[in-house]
């Protein structure tokens, strides 16, 4: 991995190989990418939103 890392919106812009950024998350698993420029990752990782977990389904106790 390269020493070139960015944090935008909660998400790590990294360069992993010439010429190729991706855009991963905390637990370092990819999101985005590849993207031919840094800009282009950045630009990406600035609207990327985490969704919320589905809400949970209620039980109707028909007992």
């Amino acid at each position: 991995m390269s020493a070139t890392t960015n944090s935008i919106n909660g998400y790590l812009i990294k360069n992993l190989s010439p010429n190729q950024w991706w855009i991963t998350d905390s637990a370092d698993e990819q999101v985005a990418g590849p993207f031919e420029s840094e800009q282009a990752a950045v630009e990406v990782a600035s609207v990327l939103q985490d969704q919320p977990a589905p809400a949970a389904r209620r039980r109707n106790n028909k007992s």
